[in-house]
């Protein structure tokens, strides 16, 4: 069967532009799961890589296959009717979670960046999301096919300049001393499942909708290898910032310093990522609540955008750090049954 090569980049697109959200995009999430176990980190980021290429083309194609229009339908076909039913309920409060880290990150951009309040980058984000929620979703999509050709751009440009840098070979081979160190083996692993099983509530109904495997898995692995290659020029950037640990968006903080004419553009696409993330979970969360408690829209996003607002208040990267690991643990069960289940394909 001949690949659709159009529709097989735009599943790409969304697949990179669903999974660079707050933390991939700001950093924080690299330095989190990779960067700072240094020459370890590298090692799972070629491993990470190799299951976002073969499980993120693996999950679509399943959903294609089985005609799953929602992450709910995709969970039962693996768990179980019982079991996913309860999963469900845990991928509600993971998006739920990740939602408030979104909106946090969003208001560290504004503190960090631009020197604002970060209440008011919150608030602006939230005006924002529930305007565009009230028009439509179909132009957030289309931010993707811009901010990810971008950001992958950027990561590449600054890759470039950080190997110029004095002591790049020594950063890359460096073993740092971590307490908790047992966790760079765990990580790439958790790293996937965070991501993969968060990215079902916008993955499953774009595969279900191409139907074709053929140009379904060609956009698993162009989108998977994109995501591989911001990781790694990402992480190999990151090493070259002394105390990039302390940063809340430490990407943007090397941009300033190597690249300072691009740095205003490249905190937009950061923005611009957050945003669009923010809304995909916000849609994700809404559709799923409809389900079971028949209310207004809005209504329901207005509640949801309370709920959020709250959490973020806690420090960006206090609560990246405690809430992805703990989600990538809770989702290593479902990589697991993902790798074990076969595709079916009907071609």
């Amino acid at each position: 069967m001949k690949t659709n090569w159009g529709a097989a980049f735009q599943i790409a697109a969304v697949y990179v532009g669903t999974v660079v959200g707050a933390g991939f995009a700001t950093g924080r999430e690299i330095v989190e799961f990779f960067s700072r176990f240094g020459v370890f980190g590298l090692i799972g980021i070629f491993m990470s890589g190799y299951m976002l290429i073969y499980m993120g083309s693996k999950l679509m194609r399943i959903a294609a296959s089985i005609g799953a229009h929602s992450y709910e339908e995709m969970n039962e076909h693996l768990f179980g009717k019982f079991f996913g039913r309860l999963i469900n309920i845990v991928m509600l409060v993971m998006l739920l979670g990740v939602c408030a880290v979104m909106l946090s990150g969003a208001g560290a951009v504004f503190e960090e960046q631009l020197g604002l309040d970060k209440s008011l980058g919150v608030f602006i984000t939230i005006a924002l999301s529930l305007a565009v929620m009230f028009v439509g979703l179909k132009g957030v999509f289309a931010v993707n096919t811009f901010v990810v050709p971008m950001m992958i751009i950027f990561s590449l440009i600054l890759f470039f300049l950080s190997v110029q840098l004095p002591g790049f070979i020594e950063q890359v081979v460096f073993m740092p001393y971590a307490e908790d160190g047992w966790k760079s083996v765990v990580a790439p692993f958790s790293y996937t499942a965070l991501n993969l099983s968060l990215a079902q509530a916008v993955l499953v109904p774009v595969a279900a909708e191409i139907k074709d495997d053929n140009t379904v898995k060609w956009g698993g692995i162009i989108g998977g290898s994109a995501l591989t290659l911001i990781l790694l020029s990402s992480h190999l950037t990151l090493i070259m910032l002394p105390g990039f640990e302390t940063f809340e968006i430490p990407m943007a903080v090397i941009m300033k310093q190597l690249a300072s004419g691009l740095y205003w553009i490249f905190v937009l696409i950061v923005y611009g990522e957050i945003f669009t993330s923010v809304i995909g979970n916000i849609f994700g969360l809404e559709r799923q609540i409809q389900k079971y408690i028949k209310l207004p829209s809005m209504l329901v996003v207005s509640l949801l955008f309370l709920i959020c607002y709250f959490i973020s208040l806690i420090h960006y990267g206090t609560l990246l750090s405690i809430l992805y690991p703990v989600f990538g643990y809770i989702s290593l069960i479902f990589i697991i049954l993902l790798w074990m289940k076969p595709v079916n394909t009907k071609s």
